[in-house]
């Protein structure tokens, strides 16, 4: 039995392993099989991350994460997670394989992932032109014709910051009028760099090494154009990886993990929650690997409370796990 288990490889995973590993928790990271590293895996540039002033590659960065926390004393596997029991002081975690790990502590870090459009080429042409973030790839768009699709909230701030950067920025959305709040549409209408495309949806998207254009079908009568642009925003939403919680743990009208306050701390003794499985909001590595801080500081505290026979009981079996 371990102390803690750690579900999910990004930002907020690996931090939370790191502290956790440092408090001598001997943490177990299970990183998924396909999706090891989280979304970052997928960002080629990431210049807003503290500490690298010439900026790093996604996957170089969440590797350096792995290591450190590697360093301390962290164990990865490589599987996904098909159940979590997560009653009682003792939680199970069942893998892929069958196989089962018991912690005291679990801390969720699934993240969330990106609505995708669906497109072949959409996939192909990531991180070369097509994203999911503005804050993250708008700085890479200077001066470049450019188009978000989407019509809520997300839709209108990923437009109205990418017209710092971009000449001209197209939002194309399958209707004629917007989900987003008032405030957020009247900001987008009012920005002459804006401009909208009703009644349209992506059918293709162009390019050999990078995005240069737009294949758009008309949704009313279904006549294709063709737009030309230099880069691709989808903002059509996120949806938080809660699967594995579902009727077992408080979720938000969001959908997110409910924590408590400011805390990791969900609706369960000894079950965490960090990263943007909490967060709704703002999906940034940054605030993620912050919240994977909290997540191992809130377990720490959780495990020291428990009793004394119970904490030895999962000391034991992790030596027992060394020795053989």
């Amino acid at each position: 039995m371990r102390q803690v288990i750690i579900i999910g490889s990004g930002p907020a995973g690996y931090t939370a392993a790191i502290y956790a590993a440092r408090a001598n928790l001997k943490p177990l990271v299970i990183a998924s099989s396909v999706e090891a590293g989280g979304e970052l895996m997928n960002t080629t540039d990431v210049e807003n991350f503290p500490g690298f002033p010439e900026g790093v590659q996604g996957p170089e960065l969440m590797t350096k994460m792995q290591e450190q926390a590697e360093r301390f004393g962290t164990e990865v596997v490589y599987d996904d997670v098909t159940h979590v029991d997560l009653d009682g002081p003792v939680k199970s975690v069942t893998l892929g394989s069958g196989e089962k790990h018991e912690a005291l502590a679990v801390i969720f870090a699934t993240g969330s992932a990106y609505r995708k459009l669906g497109l072949d080429d959409e996939e192909r042409l990531s991180g070369r032109g097509v994203s999911w973030c503005a804050t993250c790839d708008g700085f890479f768009f200077k001066e470049k014709v450019i188009a978000v699709v989407g019509g809520g909230d997300s839709a209108m701030e990923e437009a109205t910051f990418l017209t710092r950067f971009a000449s001209k920025v197209y939002v194309i959305h399958r209707k004629d009028t917007l989900r987003a709040s008032k405030i957020m549409q009247d900001r987008a209408f009012a920005n002459e760099k804006i401009e909208f495309i009703w009644n349209a949806e992506v059918a293709g998207i162009t390019g050999e090494e990078a995005v240069e254009g737009l294949l758009l079908r008309d949704t009313v009568s279904g006549e294709e154009t063709a737009l030309e642009i230099g880069g691709l925003f989808v903002a059509i939403g996120n949806d938080p990886r809660t699967h594995l919680v579902h009727g077992k743990l408080d979720l938000t009208s969001d959908g997110t993990i409910a924590v408590d306050g400011r805390s990791s701390k969900t609706s369960l003794a000894g079950v965490f929650a960090a990263g943007d499985v909490i967060d709704p909001h703002y999906r940034q590595a940054v605030t993620a690997a912050a919240s994977g801080t909290v997540a191992a500081l809130d377990a720490e505290h959780y495990l020291a409370s428990l009793p004394q026979d119970l904490l030895a009981s999962a000391s034991d079996s992790e030596l027992a796990t060394v020795t053989n």
